[in-house]
């Protein structure tokens, strides 16, 4: 008896030793970790450069305050994310595809691990950009554009605010500029070191140089703006390169309103005024139409009394300049600037009582519907999830907690009982699922604006999505339907087909009241930048006769749901093909 009992004692201390001496080093590991990532510079000479190339993300420090802590969702957040009517001129590159089929894990799974992501952050910078020193608060000497100065801007009601777009890894200041200069704006603004805003008005009020003093996120040394500050640049002399960048897009003939000079607040009268003149010249008051009349040129903005939906024949506007001079039509050009009178976005001023949920399966067109509640309600959406790239597409509410209630609506792909009884409301957008599963393939293969290769629709990946996939879809709407508190369902088709009224249901719902100006805003700037362009797949049809069995069936289970919630049934196009 004595032999065991000796063995035991001696494997205990040996246990004990061994985990005495791991213990040591998991905390000397972390030690160096830490020290590590919070090594700054020592100074040399009058100044010290910001740490910033030891951290690999840092909590953006905004008007609005500090941001959440979650971290950056993906590696990759390319600088070429632009808002804007129209994107950049040269395309964005395409994404490798990941390797191996993810979507062969559980869907829960998966979703516990978007759910993950804030963990990175943990071994990240809390402190937010690294500030220079004053002497450094300069532009830097690689910039093609004028430096006006550093000015204050209030985040409520931005002076630049014709296009934004934010990157936490890579801005630099002539990307800004050329953005900018792009899109036809005068003056390029960068903010908080990682944000560019464009306009042709300069803020009114300025400050001292020394208050612009945060790092640009990709340009070490370069002063990137403040806290609620703009480093300002003057880019109109970059404009002639970017002409060829530049889109001016007909929209059609139309009759003129009844009141022309109520109707069309700006104008300009020139013998042989061109589209090209008429639309620089309403570029630079930043007015999203370019209005033709004969040697007439107007600027206007989309309004009830001239909404752009009546399009008439366009042989009436292609008469000689002196006699269309005296006719009744007119032609109608889109100019490259946004319209700003839908821009504006912010957080709620006091958390919500209401805690709605904005849910869809993935490829549903959720990203598309943030983008229109948030320029019609003139507030931030937020999301469960985290993603980088859309952070940087300009959904500043994409960093903030899910649960913070600063937000109008939260995303989320999320089902079953537990996840949905945290809501109180939820907005339930539903889309055909043949186009919701081509959609998500696509995301998971080629990220948000590509298109999957014709490797990926002809390998074993895409059968084991629609088997994984395709019953997801039906589960996400009936539970839904089944534990939701209070829903307005909400058709894809529907708000593609009639955006105007349904979008004002929409907004009705989040108990918001919008004027009928703002809601013409959102429809003229309805598409983002989250449309997928370049070439679509060769097969734009990819299901075999089993997976379209599949799916009907779905479509039919689901139908019957909505019907006996005293929901529409369907769309008439979800019907079994």
């Amino acid at each position: 008896m004595a032999k065991p009992f000796f063995r035991l004692q001696k494997f205990l201390r040996r246990t004990q030793f061994l985990l005495f001496f791991l213990t040591a080093a998991y905390l000397m590991t972390g030690s160096l970790l830490l020290l590590q990532r919070a090594r700054v510079a020592l100074p040399q000479g009058p100044r010290a450069p910001g740490p910033l190339q030891a951290l690999p993300v840092a909590a953006v420090a905004l008007g609005v305050g500090l941001l959440d802590s979650r971290a950056l969702h993906g590696p990759r957040v390319r600088p070429e994310l632009l808002l804007g009517v129209d994107v950049l001129g040269s395309p964005p590159a395409r994404p490798r595809s990941r390797p191996g089929a993810r979507w062969l894990r559980g869907r829960s799974s998966e979703l516990r691990q978007l759910r993950r992501h804030w963990f990175h952050h943990l071994m990240g910078d809390p402190q937010g950009p690294p500030a220079l020193g004053p002497e450094a608060a300069r532009p830097a000497v690689s910039s093609r554009g004028t430096y006006v100065g550093c000015f204050s801007d209030d985040g409520q009601e931005r002076t630049l605010k014709g296009a934004v777009f934010y990157d936490l890894r890579k801005m630099t200041i002539p990307h800004c500029q050329d953005a900018c200069a792009e899109r036809s704006y005068v003056y390029a603004g960068l903010e908080a070191g990682a944000e560019c805003y464009c306009g042709n008005r300069l803020p009114a009020m300025s400050v001292g140089p020394e208050e612009c003093n945060h790092e640009c996120k990709g340009e070490k040394g370069s002063a990137c703006g403040g806290a609620g500050r703009l480093s300002v640049y003057r880019v109109e002399e970059l404009q002639p390169a970017s002409r060829k960048w530049r889109t001016v897009t007909y929209r059609g003939c139309f009759k003129l309103p009844e009141n022309v000079t109520h109707a069309f607040p700006d104008s300009l009268t020139q013998a042989n005024v061109t589209v090209e003149t008429c639309s620089g010249f309403c570029s630079q008051k930043e007015f999203p139409l370019a209005v033709l009349r004969g040697w007439q040129c107007y600027c206007a903005y989309p309004t009830p009394q001239f909404s752009l939906r009546d399009a008439v024949d366009g042989s009436l506007c292609g008469q000689e300049p002196e006699a269309q001079s005296l006719a009744e039509y007119c032609e109608v050009y889109q100019t490259p600037v946004q319209d700003t009178r839908c821009t504006d976005r912010r957080f709620l001023p006091t958390k919500s009582k209401v805690f709605v949920a904005l849910s869809s399966f993935p490829g549903a067109g959720n990203t598309w519907a943030r983008h229109l509640i948030e320029h019609a309600t003139g507030f931030y959406t937020g999301s469960y999830y985290f993603d980088g790239t859309l952070y940087n597409k300009g959904f500043k509410g994409e960093k903030d907690h899910w649960r913070s209630r600063r937000t109008i609506c939260v995303k989320t792909h999320e089902s079953g009982r537990r996840e949905i009884e945290m809501f109180d409301s939820a907005i339930l957008l539903i889309r055909n699922p043949y186009r919701s599963l081509v959609a998500e393939f696509n995301r998971k293969c080629a990220g948000h604006l590509g298109y999957a290769a014709d490797r990926n629709w002809k390998s074993k990946e895409w059968p084991d999505f629609v088997n994984s996939y395709a019953s997801w879809w039906s589960s996400h709407v009936l539970d839904w339907l089944r534990y939701g508190k209070r829903l307005l369902v909400v058709h894809y088709e529907e708000l593609r087909h009639s955006l105007v009224p349904t979008l004002r249901k929409m907004v009705g719902f989040l108990n918001v009241s919008v004027s009928e100006e703002r809601l013409l805003c959102v429809e003229n700037n309805k598409e983002g930048s989250f449309r997928r362009h370049g070439r679509r797949p060769h097969d734009p049809e990819p299901f075999t006769p089993e997976m379209k069995d599949l799916i009907n069936g779905y479509i039919r289970t689901v139908d019957k749901a909505l019907r006996d919630h005293n929901w529409a049934g369907l769309p008439r196009e979800y019907v079994p093909r």
